[in-house]
């Protein structure tokens, strides 16, 4: 396995804070070898990445805010695991994109969630993926990404 905080360093980014649920939920969930990772959303300085794509947001904006999912996951399983020695596969990506009824390139903007996830782990970083439209994401955030993670 790579080491997750050196490269985070090499790319310039900080891992925040894991995000405390805003509902009736729990963040992550072990089951069977598998860490089931709740949606989580683009926080940027503290505030919530908002837009809908296809309308007064653009593609590179939604994959910004995809990286910034996809960091709060990687800040998820590591106070759920206590690290990241456990991981042996991001098995799976589920990320949902706020977006006008023209947008189409939601593949592209969960493009944002998927390099940065093989960039932290490396081949084990590289996962199956859904990537959807939707009308409306809480808190009006541009991009959701949920996840699910093989662990030893």
């Amino acid at each position: 396995m790579t080491d997750v905080h050196a490269k985070l360093a090499e790319l310039g980014l900080t891992l925040p804070e894991a995000a405390a649920p805003v509902a009736a939920y729990v963040p992550t969930v072990l089951a069977s070898g598998l860490l089931h990772i709740s949606g989580q959303l683009p926080f940027k300085d503290g505030a919530v990445m908002t837009g809908r794509l296809g309308e007064d947001r653009d593609v590179a904006y939604g994959q910004a805010a995809a990286e910034r999912c996809a960091l709060m996951l990687v800040a998820q399983i590591e106070k759920a695991l206590g690290g990241f020695d456990r991981v042996e596969r991001i098995v799976k990506l589920g990320v949902f994109v706020n977006s006008a009824p023209s947008f189409t390139e939601q593949p592209q903007v969960g493009n944002g969630a998927s390099e940065l996830m093989e960039k932290l782990f490396g081949e084990a970083g590289r996962h199956a993926r859904a990537a959807v439209g939707v009308a409306a994401l809480p808190r009006g955030a541009a991009v959701e990404v949920d996840a699910i993670v093989a662990v030893r």
